[in-house]
């Protein structure tokens, strides 16, 4: 019997409750909700917890706990007992993500213990659209990448995850989990680029976390020497094509409020703000 108030470790057998969760928020929840339809919440599969809270009897918020810390629907209440079972557990993940005003308080609950971080990046506009752009001609040389394109493809994710995180995926385990990544989203066709004539990458992106009701580009990379040359607004409205003919109704992506160029080209191709997210770096 459950306490009127309680959190603990979500089981195989509580899946329909966790889904309706994620369900109230399709766009938030993307990468999480895309991962459970995946792998269920077994923490071996899942790679990583999901902790539920409950009031009274009924799951109301929960927060994954894997290589990233994601709070989920979480009140106030939700949030001070998941600091407190992540304060004992220590820390393990690499970031702690999500909307901005629960990953706020949860960051303030776990920085005396957890602190410094590398990086705190308090707002992250979370931008969505649901069709094409009048004004934009999507790039037609953007396509899939193809399986035998991951070496090539390889290098461009590196630098642009470098660029955007600060730190390269390669180190640790010598990019073999960050290069696995890669490969699957090349391999499931989510994984899209321009390149010149010598098979350079031009412009890439990919589509990471994907529903049947909402996807989430990401990845977003302009090769140096083609900045400032109008390859990302066209680049980025193909990329929107292959998302909503293909994979979901809804397209969406988070962007740091400091990167202008970004925002900018994301203003173009139709994407409007509909909330914001927060990220704490390790």
């Amino acid at each position: 019997m459950l306490t009127q108030t309680t959190s603990r470790v979500l089981e195989p057998s509580d899946l329909d409750a966790a889904l309706a969760v994620l369900d109230r928020d399709p766009v938030a929840n993307a990468f999480v909700t895309a991962r459970v339809q995946i792998a269920g919440l077994d923490p071996w599969r899942l790679g990583g917890e999901m902790w539920g809270w409950y009031e009274d009897g009924i799951l109301t918020s929960m927060c994954y706990a894997g290589a990233n810390l994601v709070p989920i629907c979480a009140t106030p209440r939700a949030v001070r007992a998941f600091a407190d079972r992540a304060r004992r557990a220590g820390r393990r993940c690499s970031s702690i993500v999500g909307p901005a005003e629960p990953t706020a308080a949860l960051w303030q609950l776990l920085e005396p213990q957890w602190g410094p971080a590398r990086e705190v990046r308090s707002r992250q506009p979370l931008l969505v659209t649901e069709r094409m752009p009048d004004t934009v001609a999507p790039d037609p040389y953007v396509r899939r990448v193809r399986k035998d394109e991951l070496e090539t493809i390889m290098p461009a994710c590196v630098a642009m995850f470098t660029e955007e995180v600060g730190v390269s995926p390669l180190a640790g385990d010598g990019g073999l989990l960050y290069q696995a990544r890669v490969a699957e989203l090349v391999g499931s066709g989510r994984s899209f680029a321009r390149f010149d004539a010598d098979g350079n990458v031009v412009f890439k992106a990919e589509i990471g976390a994907a529903t049947d009701r909402a996807c989430q580009i990401q990845g977003v990379w302009v090769a140096p020497e083609h900045r400032g040359k109008g390859v990302a607004v066209p680049g980025m409205a193909a990329v929107l094509r292959y998302a909503l003919a293909d994979v979901a109704p809804v397209v969406s992506l988070y962007v740091n409020d400091f990167n202008t160029p970004a925002r900018r080209t994301y203003d173009k191709v139709g994407f409007r703000e509909v909330g914001a997210f927060m990220s704490v770096l390790f």
